[in-house]
């Protein structure tokens, strides 16, 4: 069957779970190591308390967690799914794949059911959202787990004052399944771009087969830490979103003001303002979770997402705007039907 990319996708979103790691970590935290008064790190960074996954919380728990919850909420079990997609920006190891992980917890060894990595950075869900639509239309799949389950924690750098305290861990699912087209949910569009002259802005250059044992542990060890350049990532983010998102919505032929909700990827408290501001958006029209979680990476829109529908804020027809951006520098959205 051919997919006609300008036409809407009938698929419904049947539930939504995510998980937070037991310990959070508040601001104060991060004025006391730094001899900072109390309350900078929070007007700095813009999050009051951010979760840590502890050793017994590995991403493929998470993940397990927050898809067993979006399975209950779709009323479906685990071996009702046709395919499971890890979409994260962080592998639990290298090899297996995270969704190998994370089927074995789901309890599907034997079933012979599906289970791969999209990693498109913090756009990871974004990607999976789109490419698990197009299944669903070719009818390659009926339901479809996506999970993106993110330890952001172990890869910060605890005396950069721009990061450190941006970043928290969590993880969310969502279940995708084919619709008749009578409830009218559907996919009307989904977009990404990268423009790679921004490769350097966003990094950890460890984890991979860049830097390698044989260059020292002391090279391995600054290689795994984040690195960003803000005002770099600003600049070029600034440059290209508007662009980016008249595509999008000329894709799915709508205009901005026609969207109820829109959830974007939680980068930072000043990223959303900005984008407020650019949009000219009413203050509820945009779902803003970063002060309770921080930056999640890949997991930041589907939690906010979750966290929209689980509050009421999103109900069943409405129309709602995906959007965020991610290393490399790289912006995806969809544009959806609830």
């Amino acid at each position: 069957m051919t997919v006609d990319p300008s036409r809407p996708i009938a698929v419904r979103i049947l539930g939504t779970g995510d998980y937070l790691p037991a310990r959070q970590v508040a601001s104060d935290s991060f004025d006391q190591r730094w001899g900072k008064p109390a309350g900078w790190t929070l007007r700095h960074a813009g999050v009051g308390v951010r979760h840590y996954a502890g050793a017994d919380e590995p991403a493929s728990l998470m993940g397990e967690r927050a898809a067993r919850a979006a399975l209950a909420a779709a009323q479906l079990e685990p071996d009702q799914v046709d395919c499971v997609i890890s979409a994260c920006s962080l592998m639990e190891q290298a090899i297996p794949c995270s969704a190998a992980l994370l089927h074995a917890r789901l309890g599907l060894q034997g079933s012979g059911l599906a289970a791969f990595d999209i990693n498109a950075t913090c756009l990871s869900f974004i990607a999976a959202l789109d490419l698990a639509a197009c299944a669903i239309a070719a009818g390659r799949y009926r339901r479809v787990l996506i999970v993106s389950s993110e330890i952001a924690s172990v890869g910060l750098n605890g005396e950069d004052m721009d990061t450190a305290p941006l970043f928290g861990d969590g993880a969310a699912a969502v279940v995708l399944g084919a619709d008749s087209g009578d409830s009218g949910s559907q996919l009307l569009a989904a977009h990404l771009e990268t423009y790679s002259e921004g490769i350097a802005h966003c990094r950890v250059r460890a984890g991979g087969t860049r830097l390698r044992l044989e260059h020292g542990i002391d090279a391995l060890r600054a290689g795994s830490l984040f690195e960003m350049n803000g005002r770099a990532t600003y600049r070029l983010a600034a440059a290209k979103l508007p662009g980016f998102l008249q595509r999008l919505l000329d894709k799915a032929g709508v205009e901005l003001a026609q969207l109820q909700r829109i959830v974007p990827h939680q980068a930072s408290a000043k990223a959303l303002r900005h984008l407020q501001v650019a949009l000219r958006l009413a203050p509820h029209t945009l779902v803003d979770v970063i002060g309770e979680r921080g930056n999640q990476m890949a997991a930041s829109i589907p939690s906010a997402l979750h966290q929209a529908i689980a509050d009421g804020r999103i109900v069943r027809g409405d129309l709602i705007g995906l959007i965020g951006s991610g290393a490399g520098l790289a912006f995806g959205g969809a544009v959806l039907r609830y």
